[in-house]
């Protein structure tokens, strides 16, 4: 059952507060909640639209928020590390609600059919340009994991996104997976498409060679009078999360000293405001705002986190807001400054769901994203299976579509056991909805995404599920590289996600059988990083699933395979 626009309003304003500003507006009527979901109030004298990790979806679609976002040590209990009642417990939020179904993945299946589809690009074009009207001056920030996880983009070497970004109107960028169509391409886009349109800053990539900035590291932007810096802070781990040999040339890292440096420099030239574009991921953005003054905001992505409130960190400086706007066009935040004497004096921030259904698409980018696709159209849409359980991949250890790829790697590469690499990307569907090819390559849209058959011994296993699980869960953020637990097929294990590296797994098995640390495996898995696996003559990835679902016709619910986890009961960031 799709809700007309009215009941829709009449729902949502009965939702809660945090991130949407809708407690006060409990007993509206539909007029009055749609203003106050999509028409916020202008506030102070400085605004910013933020958007990230969208991973060029151009389209409306389905996403399911995680189950397990296991936070350890001091970050248990803490955002972003909470998920279903608990998330919505500390913002505020109404089970049941349209905000509840935005944050949550609280019976997504009902949810999703009763609110619809979110994201969507002609849609988010309608919101942005309300908001800018609002709000003049607004610059649209764009955190980065834009140009991959599509088809067209793919297809398109990252075109299709340049430039519907450049239509949307994106002020300042920063970047992830835009590395992973090469220095050369990325250059290219950076100073020949954007050029005088789109800022793309990174104070922390540079040459490897004398160390020279490879983009500008920030910007300075007036907006109504105020001088606003906005400094970009691309992944620091690209170079080790993706292949090195696409960014050869350019050093990364976190780069603290470097950014204070960055800071300090743009007020000295006169920033009453500045602003940390971040793809750090949050946990990583929380620390950073503990070590480094002078930054008002720090407004992040990469962990796919839509936070309904700001986490406020302290500082030697004062204070830093801390942001995540989630994923896949999902979310739009806004942040509203009142600026005085030359500083920050308040501030207010909302993260808005884009609810596709409830927004007029924009027409001028509903014909760009028409023309971008009509020379795929059939390609994309060709059914190549039907799915009888959802499918679904964010979460620390496991999705049922990561499930679907691991047990496609098995069956046509003839190998007990498979790795899926624990991306975060990747869009959802429904009982009873096909997977057309468009959808599948949501999942496999890399430009490294080969197949692999691996022999490895029981011994390596080990050691590369413990080096994962450490990158996952060191208690330091700053050694955490981004990414989930290594998906993993026909082995089972145990993990204990507190324990101390070199120590979280144990109780490996195949088949019931423990795993003999000398005995050599075979092992199916895909997106090597490795160099050599470009001349290597490996299938693409999506080749083998495809087979895989062409013959199958019809999938089953997939049976998740999950490790036995220690030590993390009653942990909120577990349902």
């Amino acid at each position: 059952m799709s809700l007309s626009k009215r009941e829709f309003l009449q729902m949502l304003g009965a939702a809660g507060v945090a991130g949407m500003g809708l407690a006060r507006h409990a007993e509206a009527n539909a007029a009055t909640a749609e203003a106050a979901l999509y028409e916020l109030p202008r506030f102070g004298n400085v605004s910013l639209l933020h958007m990230t990790d969208c991973h060029a979806q151009l389209l409306p679609i389905r996403f399911r928020e995680p189950s397990v976002n296991l936070g350890i040590g001091a970050m248990a209990g803490e955002l972003p590390h909470l998920v279903g009642e608990a998330l919505l417990k500390k913002a505020g939020l109404r089970p049941g609600s349209a905000a509840a179904h935005a944050y949550s993945f609280i019976d997504f299946e009902t949810a999703s059919k009763r609110y619809g589809k979110v994201g969507g690009f002609a849609e988010l074009a309608s919101l942005v340009k309300r908001l800018k009207a609002s709000r003049p001056g607004a610059l649209l920030l764009d955190g980065g994991d834009t140009w991959q996880g599509s088809a067209t983009s793919l297809w398109t070497n990252a075109q299709d996104m340049v430039d519907a970004c450049k239509l949307l109107g994106v002020d300042v960028m920063t970047g992830h997976w835009e590395f992973t169509y090469g220095m050369e391409r990325v250059k290219e886009i950076v100073e020949k498409d954007f050029k005088g349109k789109v800022d793309f800053v990174a104070q922390n990539v540079k040459t490897t060679d004398f160390g020279d900035p490879v983009f500008s590291p920030y910007v300075i932007k007036t907006i109504n009078g105020v001088p606003v810096a906005i400094i970009g802070q691309a992944f620091p781990y690209t170079p080790i999360a993706n292949p090195r040999y696409m960014v050869a040339d350019w050093s990364f890292g976190i780069q603290d000293d470097n950014l204070q440096k960055m800071v300090d420099e743009a007020r000295g030239k006169g920033a009453q405001v500045v602003v940390v574009l971040s793809h750090n991921g949050m946990d990583v953005d929380l620390k950073m705002a503990s070590r480094v003054r002078g930054v008002d905001a720090i407004l992040g992505g990469h962990t796919h986190d839509g936070m309904p409130v700001p986490v406020l960190v302290k500082n030697a400086g004062g204070t830093t807001i801390v942001t995540n706007a989630g994923s896949n066009s999902k979310f739009l935040g806004v942040i509203d400054f009142e600026v005085k004497g030359g500083k920050v004096a308040d501030f207010r921030y909302t993260l808005l769901p884009v609810f596709a259904e409830q927004i007029q698409p924009d027409r001028e980018m509903a014909a760009l994203i028409t023309k971008i696709r009509a020379p795929y159209e059939a390609k994309l849409a060709e059914k190549l299976a039907v799915t009888d359980g959802t499918l679904y991949r964010r979460g620390n250890f496991n999705g049922s579509w990561d499930q679907l790829v691991c047990d496609a790697l098995m069956e046509v590469q003839g190998a007990p056991i498979a790795f899926s690499p624990g991306f975060r990307w990747g869009t959802s569907l429904l009982p009873g909805e096909a997977i057309t090819r468009e959808l599948m390559m949501d999942q496999l849209a890399t430009t490294y995404s080969y197949a692999t058959v691996t022999s490895m011994s029981g011994e390596m296993i080990k050691t590369i599920l413990e080096d994962v699980a450490d990158n996952l869960f060191n208690p330091d953020p700053y050694y955490q590289q981004g990414g989930d637990m290594v998906r993993v097929g026909g082995l089972t294990y145990a993990i204990e996600p507190a324990a101390k590296m070199g120590a979280r797994i144990s109780d490996m098995r195949l088949a019931g059988t423990a795993i003999d640390p000398a005995k050599t495996y075979k092992v199916a898995g895909w997106a090597p990083v490795a160099e050599e696996a470009k001349t290597a003559g490996n299938k693409p990835v999506w080749d083998v699933v495809e087979q895989w679902l062409k013959a199958k016709g019809r999938v089953a619910p997939r049976r998740i395979n999950t490790p036995r986890l220690i030590g993390v009961q009653g942990n909120p960031g577990l349902a």
